[in-house]
């Protein structure tokens, strides 16, 4: 019998997160480009600078209400005609509203890409926000909510937020809107939101994906290009503020059988330099199933199947520019626990947050997750939708295109002192907000005997 040769290894390619190409089109939109050899399926992002903040009073949840619209109809095809366009060049278009602005996302293959961004320039530049479709969609998102409400991870999330931030600022109510905010919405609402902030001269496109062979600036320049509005300067940027006086807030659950756990504050955003080595010494704690808190709490406890610590960015603007205001990013651990087991649970936790205080991390902790962050970035990004997301957070967080790229050469860089001091500061055990969503009747005495902080139940 003979036997085929067997394969060898290739040489190993240095790998870097891909840059992009910056320029603008006469309209004043922003636009970045990636090309990726071998990725039909081309992703766009549109950034639209839009903030929940910027939401008249009184009408929370307006700016996703828009952003659901958009594939709504335009001035050229009804909803059901868009969608059946849509269809037919075989592209995926979704939309949110976050606090930085509004995201709207178009997947399609690279043939079918001039008639997919002629259909969602069509969407930005003219979109119907029919009385009809505006009126469903509201009752869409009033449906929601009791879901979301009875969700224990949803319900603690809004909580966390109501307890952090004052209640003035738009970070202290859902970022959909309320019941009695959304109500109030229609089409008057959806297109006087629309016409104050959204225009091409705020906003950023990103293309990623096999551009060869596709003549990008003529496709941009009659799709996109087309698309016109008024100039505006930017918004100022509001400090955000938050309590993170260590307590904690149990939302009565009666009955419940498990307890959902969410810790947080908030804390230093991706402009700041200590960023690196917050992500690295957040993962050592809390990133994947190898780290501390799962080491302790599911592995020897066998509390939980899992609890995980991140930091998300809630907002960023670059502090020396014309917005100034310094970003903050929600600094979190989550998890669920079963009812009888929660007060020894959040002990644990406690002391492993006073252990790395004591002690630090070690070494070997620190290698682990270098190599567990910085080796799957090529996984991570093999996706023209992966870099597209990405490129387009960094525009939103006002961060240079080659933020992602110099993150892994820090993080590579950043050592096991600098992880643990990260990691203490971000989670000091003594200023941590605790959200509990479970039976307040079994948990409450437990939980006030650990002396964490302040306790107080309120209605689930």
């Amino acid at each position: 019998m003979t036997f085929h040769p067997q394969p060898k290894a290739g040489t190993a390619q240095p790998w870097a997160f891909p840059a992009p190409e910056r320029g603008t089109l006469p309209n004043g939109l922003t636009v970045l480009r990636c090309h990726r050899p071998g990725q039909q399926v081309v992703a766009v992002e549109i950034f639209l600078a839009a903030p929940l903040e910027a939401e008249p009073e009184g009408i929370d949840g307006v700016a996703t209400i828009m952003a659901r619209a958009f594939s709504e109809g335009t001035d050229k095809h009804s909803a059901e005609e868009f969608a059946a366009e849509l269809e037919r060049c075989g592209a995926t278009l979704d939309a949110y509203a976050d606090h930085p602005g509004v995201r709207v996302s178009l997947e399609v293959p690279v043939s079918r890409l001039p008639k997919a961004l002629g259909l969602l320039a069509d969407a930005l530049r003219a979109p119907a926000f029919e009385d009809s479709e505006i009126e469903r969609l509201v009752r869409n998102r009033l449906d929601e909510i009791p879901h979301e409400t009875a969700n224990p991870s949803r319900r603690a999330a809004k909580q966390l937020s109501k307890e952090l931030f004052p209640a003035g600022s738009r970070m202290s109510r859902p970022r959909q809107g309320s019941e009695e905010t959304v109500e109030r919405i229609d089409s008057a609402a959806v297109r006087g939101f629309y016409e104050a902030h959204v225009r091409p001269a705020t906003a950023t496109a990103v293309v990623v994906g096999d551009l060869e062979g596709t003549d990008l600036d003529v496709v941009l320049a009659d799709t996109l290009g087309a698309w016109t509005g008024n100039t505006a300067e930017p918004r100022p940027v509001p400090v955000v503020t938050a309590d993170d006086t260590g307590r904690v807030v149990i939302v009565d659950r009666p009955g419940a059988v498990q307890t959902q756990l969410l810790i947080g504050r908030i804390g230093p955003d991706r402009h700041d330099r200590v960023w690196p080595a917050q992500v690295l010494g957040t993962y050592c704690l809390g990133g994947t199933l190898t780290s501390r808190l799962d080491r302790v709490l599911r592995e020897e406890k066998g509390y939980t199947y899992g609890v995980r610590a991140y930091g998300q960015v809630l907002r960023s603007a670059a502090p020396s520019g014309p917005e100034g205001a310094p970003g903050a990013a929600m600094l979190a651990i989550s998890g669920s626990v079963d009812t009888e087991s929660t007060g020894p649970a959040l002990d644990d936790l406690w002391k492993v947050l006073r252990t790395l205080a004591e002690e630090g991390l070690t070494d070997a902790e620190r290698d682990v997750a270098v190599q567990n962050l910085v080796g799957v970035a090529p996984l991570k990004y093999e996706t023209a939708a992966a870099v597209a997301g990405t490129l387009a957070d960094q525009v939103e967080q006002q961060l240079p295109d080659d933020f992602q790229a110099q993150l892994y050469a820090r993080l590579v860089e950043t050592g096991t002192v600098e992880a643990t001091a990260a990691a203490i500061s971000a989670f000091p055990a003594d200023r941590l907000v605790t959200i509990l969503v479970g039976d307040a009747s079994q948990i409450e005495e437990p939980v006030r005997a650990l002396g964490i902080g302040e306790v107080k139940v309120v209605a689930g």
